[in-house]
């Protein structure tokens, strides 16, 4: 029935799913409730208060956002014959290199242990992913795994590029949520961009937000920088996929790439958050060696022609063993995001006791008569 499954078809898909999702994002995550969704209490003090540990929708978000980069490289590998088992442990060495590194790249370049980035994350992928490539290929003769197909290097450069797009897109939403990665003022924007920005902007409100205790932007007209970065790495994403499954592979690469490489270097200049010291910071050098190394790898590679089909993409990705891989990835990042080291939660826990009825067994004695010395009075 699937067998003709069109690109066309994926990319409408992904667009009826996407788009909504973005819409609540940006117009509900600005809300200062929206920071914090649980507390898990920890210990007791004296006065009776309990003292917890704040969950964030940043480490959701962050999560999700991870999940769908992961599910779109599967299917796109899996497009171009790599099987699902192949794919999962490219994705498992990807993640050991760049999980870490969204954390000490940060510290590296903003000195803060606390922070995360996606974009020293990414750098970090990219220089590792010609070994990544290698050590699965070599993998692939042993065991069970020596009638795989060995991995395609520009295919799988070019589906990482695209993955990465979706997950930075869709992960700019947990920064609208923590406040972080927040734009200039409007009204200190040169005019011609202050002027496309004073109906549609972010105000962030919450003194636990980075904005507010690291920027001291709280209640401020901000160029909504994270919700264009979003839009635009989703969109660049959805037509990257499109000329991928195309057979385009090297559009798609340089496609998804270089408009996202581009708009980080220029972003961070519409950017009002301490990005490290100088003019020109080192993400955005990052930046722009991520875009030449990847051109030498596909000037080095060399590559048989690929034939891609969604449906097997689609087949590799509903797979119970990738769908359990995943919801693993989900909850290894939402357990290594979403725990707040920067604040700390006290709750006061009481019985309402408006809502409680108390049982006619249980209710309170008559109280008995007392004496003149105060004791209860015996009966006659």
């Amino acid at each position: 029935m699937f067998s003709t499954f069109a690109p066309e078809m994926l990319i409408l898909g992904l667009s009826l799913l996407l788009a909504p999702y973005l819409r609540w994002g940006f117009t509900t995550l600005v809300g200062e409730r929206w920071q914090f969704f649980a507390t898990i209490p920890t210990h007791k003090d004296d006065d009776g208060r309990w003292h917890g540990v704040n969950l964030t929708f940043y480490g959701l978000l962050s999560a999700n956002a991870y999940v769908v980069a992961l599910a779109i490289f599967i299917l796109l590998c899996g497009s171009a014959g790599v099987s699902a088992p192949i794919s999962l442990l490219t994705l498992a060495l990807m993640l050991l290199v760049c999980v870490p590194a969204s954390r000490y790249v940060a510290w590296l370049v903003e000195r803060k242990w606390h922070s995360f980035t996606v974009g020293g994350a990414f750098f970090a992928g990219v220089v590792a992913a010609p070994a990544v490539i290698a050590i699965v290929n070599g993998a692939i003769g042993f065991g069970n795994m020596s009638a795989a197909t060995p991995v395609p290097v520009l295919p799988t450069l070019a589906a990482m590029a695209i993955a990465y797009a979706y997950g930075e897109g869709l992960g700019r939403l947990s920064c609208i949520s923590f406040g972080c990665c927040y734009g200039k003022p409007v009204d200190q924007a040169p005019d011609w961009v202050a002027r496309h920005f004073q109906r549609w902007n972010f105000t962030f409100f919450g003194n636990t937000r980075k904005v507010a205790y690291a920027g001291g932007l709280q209640g401020v007209k901000l160029i909504p920088i994270q919700a264009i970065t979003a839009l635009t790495y989703t969109l660049i994403g959805l037509l990257s996929t499109w000329l991928y499954l195309r057979g385009m592979i090297t559009a798609a690469l340089f496609t998804a790439l270089i408009v996202t490489q581009i708009w980080r270097f220029a972003s961070e200049m519409l950017r009002a958050d301490y990005r490290g010291d100088g003019r020109i910071s080192a993400y955005q050098i990052m930046a722009l060696v991520a875009i030449a190394l990847t051109g030498i790898y596909a000037l080095m590679a060399q590559e048989s022609s690929t034939t891609f089909r969604v449906i097997d993409g689609l087949s590799a990705l509903w797979n119970p063993a990738v769908i359990l891989s995943l919801l693993a990835v989900w909850v290894l990042i939402f357990t290594y995001m979403g725990r707040s080291t920067i604040t700390e939660a006290t709750l006061q826990v009481r019985v309402r006791t408006d809502q409680v009825r108390m049982p006619a067994t249980m209710a309170a004695p008559t109280p008995r008569p007392v004496n003149e010395v105060g004791s209860p009075s015996k009966p006659s």
